[in-house]
């Protein structure tokens, strides 16, 4: 539908290289909130974060069904996605 935000998933990498992964509407204001302390409480204490991955959705629904079946991939299938999106 025109005018409809678009939503993303994304991926952070924490400052203890563990990986978090959410969705939003705005991946860049979603990484200043995480590294401001009032993105999540994982991030809370592995600041800072840095953003390293982001997937364009069509929908709500889409994204948070994104995020669930990334959450659920083991850490060297995340990083492979991530060294995708970096070096396609």
């Amino acid at each position: 539908m025109p005018g409809e935000m678009p939503y993303f998933c994304y991926i952070l990498e924490c400052s203890d290289a563990t990986y978090y992964t959410g969705w939003t509407t705005d991946p860049l204001r979603r990484e200043a909130r995480h590294n401001a302390g009032t993105g999540s409480r994982y991030t809370r204490s592995r600041r800072p974060v840095r953003l390293v991955y982001v997937e364009q959705l069509p929908d709500r629904p889409a994204a948070m069904r994104r995020e669930a079946a990334i959450k659920a991939l083991g850490r060297a299938e995340k990083q492979e996605l991530v060294e995708k999106q970096v070096n396609p």
